[in-house]
């Protein structure tokens, strides 16, 4: 018997080193060729290690959360035949994973502005969960899904998958869904304690960062949005085959209407050269909860499109980084970024900087409240009317005060009056 030592391959980034997210197999394992061994974190992908042999894992290196630098031992494998081997193989990307710092978005009502998530598709054909095994070989699944099933405690092999053999974040929460209906009440859970790598370590790090070398200040205004959603209804009710418009796309609409005006909003602070890089184009990150974390997927030249294109780009790159088939460069290279609780968003909130973003705008929850309004004869009277704050935090060493507050001010002129807003035809 010989030994194949495999070797971490160049992923192609100009990575130095990855992070061990999850081992596929242990010592004393046999595995085929091209059979998962590990799943590999760099800091704009995860990527699936396979197998370039067939034989018995002898040793792996380290343990998950571990960083090894390229071209070091990742598995030691023992193979037919007397003579010693190495090499590397090409990594499968199997799922993008951009660092965040932001809360992500839920998906919102006709009366909050937009979640970026867009929800779960609903189950297809036969029931997605059942109590007993269902699969007799291996089971197919994302990093970042066998990750949520190994904290939640979960056999992936009792899992159905809805329209595939793959397993997703849909199938587990169906899955879940179904067993808690049988589960015993009131049993206290044992304390846990849960080792922080991947995404989440990439978040904590991020997040640190920012706030250890930013020196953030918020600013919140209150818009009337009650003639917006007027718009907008009208807008859905002509909208044919095209996407329905939630608030999103109009409040992106109204930013890059703006940002010409306001150009130190949209731009990149590198620390270590000391340049501030005002970016003439609007690449706008869109905070996001997914199944493994939170990610910044980029509307790309978002103030070239209508809302109806901004609408079709949202729910398409949200789906992209829920499912683990966005690509790296939909994760990468935003110039600002926009971060909404949708229903959930509260009243005011004061969101962390998508480093080395100098500005993150994070609309509020919309709420109905009474107001004194001109009755048009020269007095007031008392109207409902639909309510949302808008929070702006900046990196005052690019952005003065006054200038956010400027924004803000010129960015609620423009939701509060749909005319100007869609004025161009936009």
């Amino acid at each position: 018997m010989g030994r194949y030592t495999f070797r971490l391959p160049d992923i192609g980034e100009g990575i130095a080193e990855a992070e061990i997210v999850a081992w596929h197999v242990q010592p004393g394992d046999t595995i085929a060729e091209d059979q998962p061994i590990a799943d590999m974190m760099t800091d704009k992908a995860t990527v699936e290690m396979e197998s370039p042999v067939s034989g018995t894992v002898l040793e792996v290196a380290g343990e998950a959360g571990d960083t090894i630098a390229i071209g070091s031992m990742l598995v030691v494998i023992e193979v037919e035949g007397e003579s010693e081997g190495e090499g590397t193989a090409p990594a499968t990307t199997v799922e993008v994973a951009k660092d965040t710092v932001e809360p992500a978005l839920p998906d919102a009502d006709d009366d909050a502005p937009e979640a970026i998530e867009t929800p779960e598709p609903e189950p297809q054909g036969e029931p997605v969960a059942t109590p007993g095994p269902v699969h007799t070989g291996r089971v197919l699944a994302s990093p970042a899904v066998r990750a949520r099933a190994k904290d939640l405690g979960l056999d992936l092999a009792q899992v159905r998958p809805a329209t595939d053999a793959r397993i997703r974040h849909a199938d587990l929460d169906a899955f879940i869904s179904y067993n808690a209906a049988f589960a015993t009440p009131g049993a206290a859970r044992a304390d846990e304690a849960i080792k922080v790598i991947g995404l989440r370590k990439r978040i904590a790090q991020n997040m640190a960062a920012s706030k250890r070398h930013i020196p953030h200040f918020s600013y919140v205004e209150e818009c009337d949005v009650t003639e917006l959603e007027r718009v907008r209804a009208q807008l859905n009710a002509a909208r044919g085959d095209r996407p329905k418009l939630t608030m999103l796309p109009l409040l992106i609409r109204a930013i890059c209407r703006l940002i010409p005006d306001f150009p130190m909003i949209n731009a990149r602070y590198d620390d270590e050269a000391n340049v501030v890089v005002r970016h003439g184009g609007v690449h706008l990150g869109m905070a996001t909860q997914t199944g493994s974390g939170l990610m910044v997927p980029v509307i790309r030249d978002a103030q070239s499109r209508n809302p109806w294109q901004l609408a079709r780009e949202i729910a398409r790159l949200a789906n992209a980084a829920r499912d683990g088939t966005a690509k790296s460069d939909e994760l990468s290279g935003s110039t600002l970024t926009i971060t909404s609780l949708g229903p959930l968003g509260g009243v005011a909130a004061t969101p962390v900087i998508n480093r080395p973003e100098v500005a993150i705008i994070g609309p509020n929850r919309i709420v109905e409240r009474p107001m004194f309004v001109p009755d048009g004869m020269g007095g007031e009277r008392i109207e409902k009317r639909k309510l949302m704050n808008v929070s702006i935090s900046c990196d005052h060493r690019v952005v003065d005060g006054y200038d956010a507050a400027s924004f803000v001010q010129e960015l609620k002129k423009l939701v509060e009056a749909p005319a100007l807003l869609l004025a161009d035809g936009g």
